[in-house]
C-alpha cells in the first residue's frame, strides 16, 4: 500500500512538471522520498523488514506449536530448540504474555525470530534468520525524579491522600511497609500528620510508565513527632539497601513483625499445651506462630540471613528455614510453592514461597517459627535487637552524603489538599 502509494504521488508529480517546464527537476524527487516509509525499530529489528505477528501465550501453546502453526516444520524447530536451550528455557513461556513473530516477507510468511516478553522490561529473542542465537534483552528505562508532599485530614490515611493526587499506592506501601514499618503504625495515622518524599519513577520507552522504582528519602510528622529517613547502602557486598535517620540510626530492626507483607492474621499463637484438632484434641505443643491468609500470599524473610533448609516433609508440608547468624534462626511452613534455595542470601522482606495447606495443616497459612541459641521460642515475647548499626566510617560518609538531600527534602512545601493545590513536581530525569 505505501509503496503504491509512493509511485502515485512519482507519477503525478512527472505529470505536473512536464507542464511546469521552469520549475526545478529535483523538486521530484524531494516529493517521493516524502512518502517513504519511516523505519520502526524494535527489540534491536527493524520491523519493516517483516510481516509482524504479534500474539499471547494460549493455554496449550508452546514454542514448537506457536512456530508450526506458522509454518515451520518440526525438524527445524527441534533444532531451534536445541541450539536455545542453553540461553533461555522455552518451556517457561507462560499463558498470558506476550510475544512477537517476525516473519519473512514470502508467500508462506515463514517465520525468522521469536520474541518473548515475559514482563514490562524484560524480553527473550530467538533469532533464526541466519545462524541461531538467544538471548535475554531490557528495554530501555528512564528515571525520573519527583518530589510529593500532603497532610493526613481528619478521617483520612495516606493512601487517600495520595489517590487524590493521582499517584500509586506503592509510594504509600513502599513507606509503611519498608520505612517506616518498625516506627510509624500506618493504621493509626493523626489528622494534621505530614509527609514529604523524594522518589522516583519508572518509565519504559520513555513513555509506558512502569510504577515507582524507589524511595530516596523521606520526612513522616506522627503525632508532632519528625521521622527522617533516607535511602543508603550499608552493605555493598551483600547489596542491603536500609533507611537511616538523619543521625545515622537504621530504621528498621533485626526481625519484621510478621511474615505476611501487610501483616496476616494471627490464627494460633506459640501455646506449648494447645489441643488441637488435626490430633484429636490431644496436648501437643505448637512452637510456632500461625498467620492465616489466602492461598499464594507471598511470604516474607523476616531478616537478612542464609537459606539452609528449602525442602518437603509430610508435617511441615514445603518449608524454607533461613539462618540469621549465631543465635536466631526462622522457619516458614506449609507453603504452596518454595521460591528461595539452599545456599542463597536472601534480604528482610525478600519473597521466599507462597501461602499454602500442605503437610499437618488445616487451612491456607503460614506457620512461623523462630529459634533462639537452638531452641524454638515464640517471637512476640523476645526483645529483638536491632538493626546492625553501622561502622562510623561508613556514618562520617552517610552524613556527608545527605547533606544535599536533605536540604531538598526540607524545602519541599508542605501542602494541605484542601487548600492548595498539589505541589507534586519533576526535578531531573536519569537517563
Amino acid at each position: 500500500m505505501q509503496i503504491k502509494r509512493v509511485i502515485w504521488y512519482a507519477v503525478i508529480t512527472v505529470t505536473f512538471w512536464t507542464c511546469k517546464d521552469d520549475q526545478p527537476e529535483e523538486n521530484m524527487e524531494d516529493l517521493a522520498v516524502i512518502e517513504v516509509a519511516k523505519e520502526h525499530f524494535e527489540f534491536g529489528f527493524n520491523f519493516n523488514d517483516f510481516i509482524v505477528k504479534r500474539d499471547t501465550i494460549k493455554s496449550g501453546d508452546t514454542f514448537g506449536v506457536i512456530l508450526e502453526r506458522n509454518n515451520l516444520g518440526y525438524p527445524k524447530i527441534f533444532h531451534i530448540a536445541e541450539k536455545a536451550k542453553d540461553s533461555y528455557d522455552i518451556r517457561k513461556l507462560q499463558v498470558g504474555k506476550p510475544y512477537t513473530l517476525l516473519c519473512a516477507k514470502d508467500s508462506l510468511e515463514t517465520p525468522k525470530s521469536f520474541i518473548y516478553q515475559p514482563n514490562k522490561i524484560e524480553y527473550v529473542v530467538i533469532d533464526f534468520q541466519d545462524s541461531i542465537q538467544a538471548y535475554i534483552g531490557k528495554k530501555p528505562i528512564k528515571y525520573t525524579e519527583r518530589e510529593v508532599s500532603g497532610v493526613i485530614p481528619q478521617g483520612s490515611g495516606i493512601s487517600m491522600v495520595l489517590d487524590k493526587k493521582g499517584l500509586s499506592q506503592r509510594l504509600a506501601n513502599k513507606m509503611a511497609n519498608e520505612i517506616y514499618a518498625w516506627t510509624i503504625d500506618f493504621n493509626r495515622l493523626l489528622p494534621g500528620d505530614r509527609f514529604k518524599v523524594i522518589y522516583t519513577d519508572k518509565y519504559i520507552d520513555d513513555s509506558v510508565y512502569a510504577g515507582v522504582d524507589k524511595i530516596k528519602a523521606a520526612y513522616f510528622e506522627h503525632n508532632k513527632k519528625p521521622f527522617y529517613a533516607f535511602e543508603f547502602e550499608t552493605d555493598s557486598a551483600k547489596g542491603v539497601i536500609d533507611y537511616l535517620s538523619e543521625e545515622g540510626k537504621n530504621l528498621r530492626r533485626a526481625f519484621l513483625k510478621s511474615p505476611i507483607k501487610f501483616g496476616g492474621r494471627v490464627s494460633s499463637r506459640y501455646n506449648l499445651r494447645r489441643r488441637i484438632a488435626h490430633y484429636g484434641y490431644r496436648v501437643k505443643a505448637h512452637k510456632g506462630t500461625d498467620f492465616a491468609a489466602a492461598n499464594g500470599t507471598p511470604i516474607l524473610a523476616t531478616a537478612n540471613g542464609t537459606v539452609t533448609k528449602s525442602s518437603y516433609t509430610r508435617g511441615n508440608g514445603k518449608y524454607v528455614k533461613i539462618r540469621h547468624n549465631a543465635t536466631y534462626e526462622t522457619q516458614y511452613l506449609h507453603m504452596s510453592r518454595r521460591k528461595a534455595k539452599v545456599g542463597q542470601f536472601v534480604k528482610q522482606g525478600d519473597v521466599i514461597g507462597y501461602v499454602g495447606n500442605t503437610g499437618s495443616s488445616s487451612g491456607n497459612h503460614v506457620c512461623y517459627r523462630f529459634w533462639k541459641n537452638g531452641r524454638q521460642v515464640d517471637p512476640f515475647k523476645q526483645k529483638l535487637p536491632e538493626a546492625k548499626p553501622i561502622s562510623e566510617g561508613l556514618k562520617v560518609k552517610f552524613l556527608d552524603y545527605i547533606i544535599p538531600i536533605k536540604q531538598q527534602l526540607d524545602n519541599i512545601i508542605l501542602v494541605e489538599d484542601s487548600l492548595l493545590p498539589e505541589t507534586e513536581e519533576t526535578l531531573s530525569e536519569i537517563k
